[in-house]
């Protein structure tokens, strides 16, 4: 076999412009038939203009500076003020406690996740109507990620007391229906509500009957800056034709000389901020001014309340201090009349759901009247 059909030769002149082209490649061992082409393996395509195209740019820093500014103007500094009703909640919470005479238990079963019944007793107790000195109430209540309904009965007095909290438009509403029924149906009332808001303000609207005539009533609650919160309140009672309005300011402050402490926090939500409030109601010419500080964050807090009338003079002063310990709280008020208030509440465990023991005591030294009561 001639060399020539194994190895072809390739003849090109020196003056060629192109280079001359690779030799071939070697046959695999064992041969290959004389004439057979060698084959080579093909080059990768070039990559195509629309794959170079497809891929976006990245964005430049101007834009993403643009879109942080356009996100952080879109968020006000003040805060939302929360319901107008609820503004100096904490500090009629101190200075005015829940005292009773006599033993009172609750006792509680949660049947569900959702459901709950709650049994009350009152015994051996002179703070009922009509020389009684005992009653029972059946309260069942319902919850879910949406509101509550809530139902309650007294035999002895033949009521039915509800509440049912609602929410609307997705959340962007609350709505809230109040029922009481009597068997005499002469103290018979509906009272139905809308809370709505947004980042800095609240609003609420009822409307309703009761004491034989319609009700109407809206307020609303702005925060003016972030530590300022200013509303007011309109009511039109049709039962007897008086038109009731109250205006509200309250200006909140952080404690500068609080002292750090490594005792662990007291269970439930974070305490609000001190904060002093004034309250006008122009329909009884009541001029009030509230005052709650946060002595030791979820601790200790101190409320001050002074009630006055700008036109007969007449004034009364409320001071009370709550102080939460590990298992038990402890809550005193004093008001200017020389009457004085305590509650006093164990645990009685540390699971969830342990039993808790209460004691009250009331001792008003200008009627002589005291009172002693305790239950859980």
């Amino acid at each position: 076999m001639p060399i020539q059909s194994i190895f072809p030769l390739f003849t090109t002149r020196c003056d060629s412009a192109s280079n001359p082209p690779p030799p071939p490649l070697l046959p695999p061992p064992g041969g290959s038939k004389s004439g057979e082409a060698v084959s080579t393996p093909p080059p990768p395509p070039p990559a195509a203009e629309s794959d170079k195209a497809s891929a976006p740019p990245p964005p430049s820093p101007a834009a993403a500076d643009d879109d942080i500014a356009k996100a952080a103007a879109s968020v006000s500094s003040c805060p939302n003020p929360g319901p107008l009703e609820m503004a100096t909640w904490d500090v009629r919470r101190l200075v005015s406690l829940d005292t009773y005479d006599g033993v009172r238990v609750d006792i509680s079963k949660q049947l569900s996740p959702y459901f709950a019944c709650v049994h009350s007793f009152h015994l051996g107790t002179t703070m009922l109507p009509d020389g009684k000195n005992c009653s029972y109430g059946f309260t069942t209540q319902m919850n879910d990620e949406e509101g509550f309904m809530m139902a309650r009965v007294d035999p002895e007095r033949g009521t039915v007391d509800g509440r049912i909290h609602k929410a609307l438009l997705g959340g962007l509403a609350m709505g809230k229906l109040q029922l009481g029924l009597s068997s005499e149906g002469q103290s018979d009332q509906m009272l139905g509500e809308v809370d709505v808001g947004a980042a800095t303000w609240t609003a609420n609207f009822k409307y309703g009957s009761m004491g034989g005539g319609n009700v109407f009533g809206c307020n609303y609650f702005q925060a003016v800056s972030p530590k300022l919160a200013m509303g007011g309140e309109g009511m039109y009672i049709g039962a007897n034709g008086n038109m009731i309005s109250s205006y509200t300011a309250k200006y909140s402050f952080d404690n500068g000389n609080e002292e750090a402490t490594d005792a662990a926090p007291a269970p439930g939500p974070p305490e609000a901020p001190s904060y002093l409030a004034a309250t006008y109601n122009a329909g009884q010419g009541m001029l009030s001014f509230n005052y709650k500080r946060a002595v030791t964050a979820q601790r200790v807090n101190i409320g001050a309340s002074l009630e006055c009338s700008p036109m007969t003079l007449e004034s009364q002063v409320m001071l009370g201090a709550e102080f939460n310990l590990t298992r038990s709280k402890m809550n005193i008020c004093v008001d200017g009349s020389g009457r004085i208030q305590s509650v006093l509440e164990t645990k009685l465990g540390r699971e969830q759901g342990s039993p808790a023991l209460n004691f009250a005591a009331e001792l008003d030294h200008g009627k002589n009247v005291m009172k002693f009561g305790y239950g859980r």
